[in-house]
């Protein structure tokens, strides 16, 4: 975070910050601290993924304006992944884009969200339906500022540094199995490198396929049944990495009823998993409605769900021939 002023292009109009209240009042000084006598802006976005909306980029657009912002202005979006994926979509349309510099503040936010240019809002229906792709400048990631997140929200990420394990590589699953106690309590080492692995698979994934038309979608692993928690319970119960982390338990569990996945890995995932929990209490989520939620997601394609399914730790495959008999038995089987 020290070194963000290097990121700033020569020449760039108004710098607008964007993040809320919480982290500014955490880290806002280092900020001021890595942009000694720039002038800047900050727009604060509401906190919780219910606000994740239309309306909230709307009002930062019209800060945006009043402020003088122009199309020489840069967004530097300060925060976790909600602030990421408004900030970048707000970067995205103002005037038809300005850029943007990620400097995520959450595990989730450093190790997926801010990586690969994806930013969108929610709607009622699902979450990110309404988005746009608009690569950062830089993402610039500073593991210290991870120091003062809530241990709920730390954990929470950590489900996101098992889903890149468990799609691409054995060796950083079998660190964060391995490895459990050095990760939860921030060893340095441990820390950097879960999430410079991370970031490592999700950019070269991205680089591959930046616009989701094949290979990519492997980074939606256990976001189908994620996603579909997330708006069921009105993006209000469970952060986000907490609905991921439910999503790769029912997608392992799924791809073990299918006999892609052996009942030795299967347990490993699962149980690897749940290191990092635990997931909130599920009751009163009904696995019928889960399944509904599925087919509004914007990774259904003509009526037909894709499923990102392990047959291997360290490998996945997407399926879109499921029978729905056997999503409802492995909902049911994580919810218990």
């Amino acid at each position: 975070l020290r070194r963000l002023s290097d990121y700033i292009p020569q020449g760039a109009g108004r710098i607008f910050i964007a993040s809320n209240q919480e982290v500014w009042r955490h880290h806002g000084n280092k900020v001021d601290s890595a942009l000694p006598g720039t002038p800047y802006e900050v727009l604060f976005f509401p906190s919780g993924e219910e606000y994740k909306r239309f309306s909230s980029v709307e009002t930062m657009a019209e800060e945006m304006v009043r402020a003088g912002a122009d199309r020489s202005s840069i967004v530097v979006a300060f925060g976790g992944g909600v602030v990421g994926d408004m900030a970048g979509f707000l970067a995205a349309i103002f005037m038809r884009g300005v850029p943007v510099i990620q400097v995520p503040t959450t595990v989730v936010a450093q190790v997926d969200a801010a990586v690969g240019g994806k930013t969108g809002v929610n709607l009622t229906s699902g979450k990110n339906l309404i988005g746009a792709f608009h690569q950062p400048s830089a993402v610039v990631v500073d593991p210290e500022v991870l120091e003062t997140l809530p241990e709920r929200e730390y954990r929470a990420g950590l489900f996101e540094v098992v889903k890149h394990g468990v799609i691409a590589s054995a060796p950083l699953f079998r660190t964060m199995k391995s490895s459990v106690r050095a990760v939860l309590a921030q060893v340095p080492d441990a820390v950097e490198y879960t999430i410079s692995e991370s970031v490592r698979i999700k950019a070269e994934v991205v680089s591959a396929d930046e616009r989701e038309g094949g290979l990519r979608r492997i980074l939606n692993f256990g976001h189908t049944f994620g996603h579909a928690l997330e708006a069921e319970t009105g993006y209000t119960r469970f952060l986000h990495g907490e609905a991921v982390g439910f999503g790769i338990l029912a997608a392992t569990e799924l791809a073990r009823r299918l006999g892609m996945l052996s009942d030795a890995d299967a347990a490993e995932i699962a149980a690897t998993t749940r290191l990092y929990g635990p997931v909130p209490p599920l009751n009163g989520v009904a696995a019928e409605a889960l399944a509904a939620r599925m087919t509004a997601d914007k990774k259904t394609v003509r009526g037909k769900v894709h499923f990102v399914l392990p047959d291997s730790i360290g490998h996945v495959v997407v399926r879109s021939d499921v029978d729905e008999a056997l999503v409802l038995d492995s909902i049911r089987a994580v919810l218990g």
